[in-house]
């Protein structure tokens, strides 16, 4: 059941799921291609797990159709080089973090080596600790670890660095960067939109159930074509009612303004009069781009 080299690892066709009432995925058509890494993203509620989950086969969609290399993600023969990490980590806490790679490594004919892997995601000083006496961070790169004992193809990652501190996160990138590089397709998503500008090279922006932009990582950003400018002034205020401004944050004794276009509204406030000192213009980072996505079509673009 091995997909041609080139073929998609994963495809969505028109998919969509329901729960009673509520629509969690809405007619989404995505193609997985191999050797990527993907980032998802999207507020609560915006159907990314669902989306996971029927990659995954453990939902079945209500309309459309879902692949998994090649076959129904329902087969577990389908599902032989996929590797996964859900939201919620569930280890057992009498067995040693050894043990457990050990049980999981042991389905799969062509595993990483349990050192090579423990060396890989920095588990090698916990081999012999119970999984029970961990602490919430240590049973995440636990779980991410797990992810990639069978040497998958495709590797679903939901919130893989949730309740890590700054370091530990920084160490499970590069573990998922080298991991991509040696040809392992990711997917991953996050609530950091650090992390997904500091992996991903496609983003996947979701929205009530509804794909709202699929695109290179610069490209995201371009399609958005906000700026940032920073100032001072004694009438902060004004300047955040001026004309093409999205929203208005103060930050400290400055005023920080996106804006739809950083040359029409420098000429807008020089024309006003209103005092302001002390001004820089940037890009707008995926952070950005990403209110600006997935903001109600009905949101007036204000500050307010």
């Amino acid at each position: 059941m091995s997909p041609a080299p080139d073929a998609p690892l994963a495809r969505l066709d028109h998919v969509g799921r329901r729960f009673g009432d509520i629509v969690a995925v809405d007619d989404v058509t995505l193609d997985i291609a191999p050797g990527t890494l993907v980032g998802l993203l999207g507020p609560n509620g915006a159907g990314k797990t669902t989306l996971l989950s029927l990659l995954q086969g453990l939902r079945r969609p209500s309309a459309g159709r879902v692949e998994l290399f090649g076959g129904n993600p329902v087969d577990a023969r389908a599902r032989r080089l996929l590797g996964s990490t859900p939201q919620e980590t569930a280890l057992p806490e009498t067995l040693r973090v050894g043990e457990v790679i050990d049980y999981v490594g042991g389905h799969f004919a062509g595993r990483v080596p349990t050192s090579e892997l423990a060396a890989e995601f920095g588990l090698s000083d916990l081999l012999r600790r119970q999984t029970g006496s961990l602490s919430g961070g240590q049973k995440r790169r636990v779980a991410v670890a797990l992810a990639f004992v069978g040497r998958p193809r495709l590797v679903l990652l939901d919130e893989p660095t949730t309740g890590l501190d700054v370091d530990a996160r920084r160490t499970l990138w590069d573990a998922i960067r080298r991991q991509h590089e040696s040809g392992a397709t990711v997917v991953v998503t996050s609530h950091y939109l650090d992390e997904i500008e500091a992996l991903a090279q496609r983003v996947i922006v979701m929205g009530e159930g509804h794909v709202l932009a699929d695109d290179d990582l610069p490209r995201v950003l371009a399609r958005v074509g906000l700026s940032r400018v920073r100032l001072r002034s004694t009438e902060a205020e004004r300047v955040a009612a001026l004309s093409g401004v999205v929203r208005h944050e103060p930050d400290d004794d400055h005023q920080v303004l996106t804006v739809d276009d950083a040359d029409d509204f420098v000429r807008v406030l020089v024309g006003s009069g209103l005092d302001f000192h002390d001004l820089t213009v940037r890009g707008a980072t995926l952070e950005e781009a990403f209110l600006s996505l997935t903001a109600p079509a009905t949101t007036e673009r204000s500050g307010r």
